[in-house]
């Protein structure tokens, strides 16, 4: 194992949550990191929220000096290759191919490459349109805006509320529109979402519910969005927050792994097919023994970090040429989110959920605290928490905590 070399293809919070876990997993040999982007792994969730609000962070270098993450000691030896793309891995022969055309080698593969913003394929100018998923995406969206734009946020997920939250309390007139319903619907249930809603919307968001989107107007840049059912929305610039697209194309062509959503994985995080591969954060489709035996990707803060774990200690043990450990996987899936004056706080999988109950607060009063609980077949299965003491969430993780399954 100590002359093992690894590499850990994606440098965001699960590629440098897997090259320390590996590291502390008895890992020796030579140890690769390969980021696309330029930047060392940062933290994403502000970039919607307070860094896209803070006019001080002028440039990419201030934000990812704000966000970047501490790393450990013990990847002080580790190689992070910044702006290196991996274009192709041979599973068989243990090569990568990168975007300038040089080859690598690895014994071990981390496949750690995250997510990238789907894209609306409606007719129309590209200028104007914009995503969040990077610091580059952030600063991009900023220097767009002038004040009192108006901004067609499409998506009512997470990420599309919270910047058109964000926008809104910096002065720019917006818009969501949501094809499937209220605010975050799926995740949260169709009774809250309608008073969340109700709440952004006393604040002067917007809320377009029902049509989506079939074309964008104007000729050199957008100018507005038109919805399937004629209505025509003028905007100065759009904001598409309508799901992601897992980064799996540099693993297509080869026979074992199933790319279908994400990486298939068993449930000690080592892909399907494959003798020397894990997958670790929302990449990585894996069963829960939570909730079930269905392989699923979970795209929340929590993942990458309970995934590296793991799946550094399934390669590492693998490539000892050792049996990965039993026990069974169970991780507490958690996120948050602000949005104006309400903190959001999940655990467990609501949307797994169909039954709902209020448990604790006033629907028409959200400040002033909810919790809502979500069960599928008698088990509780995810908890929202909104504008909850902190000592309170903890007591509710704990919930989560109490029966763990074991092997």
């Amino acid at each position: 194992m100590s002359g093992s070399a690894v590499a850990v293809v994606g440098g965001s919070l699960a590629g440098l949550r897997a090259a320390e876990q590996l590291r502390i997993a008895g890992h020796t040999g030579p140890l690769t990191v390969y980021s696309a982007e330029a930047h060392l792994p940062y933290n994403r969730p502000p970039l919607s929220k307070e860094v896209l609000a803070d006019p001080d962070l002028a440039d990419a270098e201030a934000m990812v000096a704000r966000l970047a993450f501490r790393r450990r000691a013990v990847v002080e030896d580790v190689d992070f290759r910044l702006g290196a793309e991996v274009t192709a891995a041979d599973l068989a022969t243990g090569k990568l191919t990168l975007g300038d055309g040089s080859g690598e080698s690895f014994d071990g593969l981390v496949v750690a490459t995250g997510l990238r913003p789907r894209r609306l394929g409606c007719p129309g100018p590209v200028a104007g349109r914009h995503v969040l998923r990077t610091v580059e995406d952030c600063l991009d969206l900023r220097a767009d805006l002038a004040p009192g734009s108006r901004v067609v946020v499409v998506g009512a997920g997470f990420i599309g509320c919270e910047a058109a939250c964000t926008l809104t309390t910096l002065g720019h007139r917006v818009t969501v529109v949501e094809p499937t319903g209220a605010p975050m619907n799926r995740v949260i249930g169709p009774e809250l979402a309608v008073a969340v809603q109700q709440h952004h919307e006393a604040a002067g968001i917007a809320f377009v519910i029902g049509p989506g989107v079939s074309a964008f107007t104007g000729t050199d840049r957008v100018t507005g969005v038109t919805l399937d059912d004629g209505t025509h929305l003028p905007a100065d610039l759009v904001v598409e927050a309508v799901g992601s697209v897992c980064n799996t194309e540099f693993l297509a062509g080869n026979p074992g792994p199933d790319l279908t959503d994400g990486v298939l994985t068993d449930n000690r995080l080592a892909v399907v097919g494959v003798s020397n591969a894990v997958a670790v954060g929302d990449v990585a489709r894996f069963p829960n023994p939570l909730f079930d035996d269905v392989p699923r990707r979970v795209e929340h803060w929590s993942i990458p970090t309970d995934t590296a774990k793991r799946a550094a200690a399934t390669l590492a043990a693998r490539l000892r040429g050792d049996e990965p450990d039993p026990t069974p996987f169970a991780p507490i899936p958690s996120f948050w989110s602000d949005q104006l004056d309400l903190r959001f706080q999940s655990f467990g999988s609501p949307a797994l959920g169909p039954e709902i109950r209020l448990e604790e607060g006033d629907l028409d009063h959200l400040t002033a605290g909810v919790l809502t609980t979500h069960h599928r077949d008698g088990q509780h299965v995810g908890t929202i928490a909104l504008n909850l003491p902190p000592a309170r969430q903890r007591q509710l993780r704990e919930a989560f905590t109490a029966v763990v399954p074991t092997a």
